[in-house]
């Protein structure tokens, strides 16, 4: 059951927490009340959903699994494996700022990189990154060329295209077909027969956030462009179109929304119902004839 627990002052000027959205310091919180007395909680997103966000149904399992991993990266808390091969996770400053009077014995499996001194494996999930080429596993790392540095972070780059006359072998990619040599000159005379169509330029996830950074006034924070890069890349391996994903991030800009609606909005762009009765709207205009436009009634 939830215990009382303290929350310091210096909580909320805690530049890790400030690293990581807003919704992830509220789980961090949240998860204060319901660890053991040693700061030890199963990882479950969707257990602690259900007690820490019950009434606010927008945030489900999916986003606390978001806000888990970036409290992980930030290294505020530590998930890790117990013996018994279930999931648990640690907040690592716990001892330091919750003094619990008569504590309970042990009942989760202690930290094996806190509590027992196992050094932790380097993650790119450690350095918040998150992958272009594929998913990260549940609190695991992930490899692929382009990557995006979330909070805490100030790069956001992308590795370089081989220059044009250099090596010819084509790379295929695990997502889509293979389109051929990514340095070859789309304009030039595809490989193989002449009639072959020449292949098409791809949209990747930091093209789109470089179009939406640079269509607004102010250059949004590092963590909501990471987030950002993050939806639209599982949008991108989803197969949506980048249109769609313009669209929905022109919409996310306008309304100022939280980067975790983005699906959501593409779900508004692509499905929006049509006009009810079938015909546009035409605004009113007033009759150039009016005796023939009334009949004389007036």
């Amino acid at each position: 059951m939830a215990r009382i627990r303290t929350i310091k002052p210096e909580a909320f000027h805690s530049e890790s927490l400030a690293a990581v959205p807003l919704s992830a310091e509220r789980t961090f919180f949240g998860l204060l009340t319901q660890a053991d007395d040693h700061g030890r909680f199963r990882d479950q997103a969707a257990v602690i959903a259900g007690l820490l966000w019950s009434l606010r149904p927008e945030h489900g399992p999916l986003g606390v699994e978001d806000d888990l991993t970036q409290l992980h990266a930030a290294e505020l808390i530590c998930r890790y494996e117990g013996a018994d091969g279930k999931q648990y996770l640690h907040i690592v400053t716990f001892a330091q700022h919750q003094k619990v009077n008569r504590p309970s014995g042990v009942r989760n499996p202690a930290c094996p990189h806190h509590d027992l001194g196992v050094p932790r494996e380097p993650s790119p999930l450690a350095h918040r990154t998150v992958s272009e080429t594929s998913t990260p596993a549940h609190g695991g790392g992930s490899g692929g060329a382009v990557s995006y540095e979330i909070a805490g972070q100030e790069q956001f780059s992308e590795s370089s295209s081989p220059p044009q006359g250099g090596g010819t072998e084509p790379t295929v990619s695990a997502h889509g077909p293979d389109l051929g040599p990514r340095n070859r000159d789309l304009g030039s005379t595809p490989l193989g027969d002449a009639s072959a169509p020449a292949p098409q330029a791809t949209v990747s996830a930091k093209d789109l956030i470089a179009e939406y950074t640079a269509a607004c006034a102010h250059r949004p924070p590092t963590s909501v462009l990471g987030h950002l890069g993050s939806e639209v890349r599982k949008l991108l391996d989803d197969g949506i179109g980048p249109d769609h994903i313009r669209a929905a991030l022109a919409r996310q800009r306008a309304k100022g929304l939280h980067p975790s609606t983005l699906p959501s909005l593409v779900q508004e762009v692509m499905n929006a119902a049509p006009h009810a009765s079938g015909v546009a709207h035409r605004s009113w205009t007033n009759p150039a004839d009016v005796a023939a436009t009334y009949g004389g009634a007036l």
